[in-house]
């Protein structure tokens, strides 16, 4: 066909088995299900190696701190139930990238988000404007003890009255 734009192609296409992604999705390509936990044992100084599930991990947690030369530290760490498997997970010198960094470890792996306070407790985080919780669901389902109730527009209707003679 002569001055046609419409190119006809027989046969396999050469970009049908490839996958396509967004140019700037360097996250990982598979879900995340292990955490490699490294420690030095005390008492006989051997490393070991102790593959956690990320399923154990109760949170993603954000800390600062100062150090004694006036240095601001940002970190983040992945909270286990045992303080002894949390694990930091990123580090800088200031705040200029933890805040997504931490949203960016919760969301990829699932978990809650906490700051980590001063004395070492964990404080859930939640985003509120004017006292309204944001990101946070509400059931849509009623509760057992709802179940029961009539519902609000009848509520507001009057039972008829049947007049007798």
């Amino acid at each position: 066909m002569e001055g046609s734009s419409v190119i006809l192609a027989f046969g396999r296409p050469a970009l049908a088995d490839k996958r396509f992604v967004a140019a700037n999705d360097n996250g990982p390509k598979d879900p995340v299900k292990t955490v490699t936990v490294r420690k030095q044992l005390e008492q006989s100084g051997m490393a070991v190696k102790i593959k956690v599930p990320v399923t154990e991990f109760i949170g993603v947690a954000v800390a600062t701190a100062i150090s004694e030369e006036g240095i601001l530290t940002s970190s983040i760490e992945l909270v286990h139930s045992d303080a002894e498997l949390n694990y930091k997970v990123f580090e800088e010198e200031g705040n200029h990238n933890v805040v997504a960094e931490w949203q960016n470890w919760g969301k990829k792996l699932r978990l809650p988000l906490f700051i980590k306070a001063g004395d070492g407790a964990y404080m859930p985080y939640s985003q509120q404007v004017d006292g309204v919780m944001l990101g946070q669901s509400t059931p849509r389902r009623k509760l057992a003890a709802e179940a029961a109730r009539r519902p609000r527009f009848l509520n507001r209707r009057k039972p008829g009255h049947v007049e007798t003679h």
